[in-house]
Order: C-alpha cells, then sequence, then structure tokens
C-alpha cells in the first residue's frame, strides 16, 4: 500500500498558525520577540491550555483576568508560544502619546476612552476590530488590577460581553497567576521617581527570585443561547466569562486558593469578595 503525498492546497495546523501569525505587523511581531526575552529574565513560563484551530482566523476575543504591573508581558509571551498575535484594548492616553501612541496604532491596538462622552465608541471600534481583522483582541474585563482580598478576579463589567454578542465572536477565558510576585503594585498615581524606583526595585528581586507565571488558555466559552438584543443577556454572558477564568485560576494557584502566599505591602486589598471564587 502507497502512501498518497498530501496535496499543497491542503495545509497542516502548522503552516494554517504560522500563517496567521506572520500576517501580523513587522513591528508587533518584533516587540513580542523583546517581550519574551524579558519575561524570560523575569521568571518561568508555563502556559497550558490551546486556542482551537477551528476559531482563529474568525472574530475572537481573549479575555484575561488581571493580576499586576507586568501580567500583559507575561500574556503577550503566553500568546506567542501559541502562534498568537493579540490586539490589546488600550487606555486612549496611551494613544495620545507622542511615540507610544504612533507603535499602538502601527502595530493595530485598539483604543478605548474611559470616562469621557467618546467611551461608547469603543464598542464599536472592537466590533470592527474583531470582524475586519483575523487576529483576535485581549482584553481584561475586570478594568483593573484586581484588589478582592484573595486575588480572585472582581465582578467585571458588561462590555466584554456585550462587545461579543454584538459581533459574534468566540471568547476564549485566559487564567493567569504569578505575575503578581513579578512587580509591586506600587502606587495608585506614579509622580516621580520614588514611585518608579519601588516598581524597578520589585522587578529586579523577581529576576533573582525568577518566579513560576502560568497562563490557562481555556475552552471557549458557550455563548450561543444568548442575544445582544435581550434585557440581560450581556450580564449572563459577562457572569460565564468570569466564572470560566475563574475556575481556570483553580489549578494554577493550587495551595492558596485562599490568601496568596506572596505579599505585597503596597497593594490595596479594597475590593469585595469576588462572586466567582470557586
Amino acid at each position: 500500500m502507497v502512501a498518497l503525498p498530501s496535496s499543497p492546497h491542503e495545509p497542516t495546523r502548522r503552516t494554517d498558525r504560522e500563517k496567521l501569525f506572520r500576517d501580523a505587523p513587522l513591528l508587533w511581531r518584533v516587540l513580542m520577540r523583546v517581550d519574551r526575552a524579558v519575561v524570560g529574565l523575569t521568571g518561568r513560563l508555563e502556559v497550558t491550555g490551546d486556542v482551537p484551530d477551528s476559531v482563529r482566523g474568525r472574530p475572537l476575543l481573549l479575555a484575561a483576568n488581571h493580576i499586576g504591573n507586568l501580567d500583559a508581558l507575561v500574556l503577550i509571551a503566553a500568546c506567542r508560544t501559541r502562534q498568537l498575535a493579540p490586539r490589546f484594548l488600550a487606555t486612549g492616553g496611551l494613544f495620545d502619546t507622542p511615540v507610544l501612541g504612533k507603535v499602538l496604532r502601527a502595530c493595530r491596538h485598539v483604543r478605548a476612552d474611559r470616562g469621557k462622552s467618546t467611551a461608547g465608541e469603543a464598542l464599536g471600534r472592537v466590533v470592527s476590530a474583531l470582524t475586519s481583522d483575523h487576529h483576535p483582541v485581549l482584553m481584561y474585563p475586570e478594568g483593573r488590577i484586581t484588589l478582592e482580598p484573595d486575588m480572585w478576579p472582581e465582578r467585571g463589567k458588561t462590555g466584554v460581553a456585550r462587545m461579543v454578542l454584538a459581533s459574534g465572536a468566540t471568547v476564549v477565558p485566559i487564567s493567569q497567576w504569578g505575575a503578581h510576585e513579578a512587580m509591586c503594585y506600587g502606587t495608585v498615581r506614579v509622580e516621580g521617581f520614588g514611585d518608579l524606583w519601588i516598581l524597578f526595585a520589585s522587578w529586579l528581586w523577581a529576576i533573582r527570585r525568577r518566579p513560576k507565571l502560568k497562563v490557562h488558555f481555556g475552552a471557549p466559552v458557550d455563548l450561543s443561547d444568548l442575544s445582544a438584543d435581550r434585557v440581560g443577556d450581556a450580564a449572563r454572558a459577562r457572569d460565564r466569562i468570569m466564572r470560566a477564568i475563574a475556575a481556570g485560576m483553580v489549578p494554577l494557584r493550587a495551595g492558596e486558593l485562599g490568601a496568596p502566599r506572596h505579599f505585597d505591602a503596597t497593594r490595596p486589598a479594597t475590593g469585595k469578595p469576588s462572586p466567582w471564587r470557586p
């Protein structure tokens, strides 16, 4: 029996992923490589789970919990191991800075204005970004670093759910743990060199300790029975997404499901107890 050669028009899983990844802006791919080196210096990256090939190249939103100042870098490095080049939903102020703003636009990240009359435009921007570009959008449903006493996800906002329902995108939950050990919370507002030094010094200490930086890609959240037009469905979608993120955190923080072992004296634990805590 002779095996027939595969057709060149039938790309393998690997070449499909590589093609999608290489289609991302060159500058963003270069920055992702630099990011991986920084994360490798900071700690030990451990990535589990994956994003199914069946949802790649289609409207896709990645929803992650927010635990620290460096967790965005960890998420970028984790995505790179899965050949994903996500676009972040970033605050509008970053786009207004002279250099960083140009970089963000060149990398096709998505702007979101908070607390302004244009805030509602973020929904339209994300829906457009999801449907016009095959690279996923990554965002934090909580909207800030969690201040929940034991660092479980906060309640979260319905913005992610409304974007997903309006675009028909698939949402993949991402759970992470350990990035909070790579840099302290610091101050709410950086007002001088001393505030920056606190952050930098904590990062140098992390380089010596090399904490485990754990990221898990969960299974897509089933929202097929929900609608953008039905009252209450955005909250229901938000609840399912947040529960999926919290459930994925359980194996990542085994042995510290209560108070985290790592204590950060600069972090104000002023949030309400998480409704998603298992």
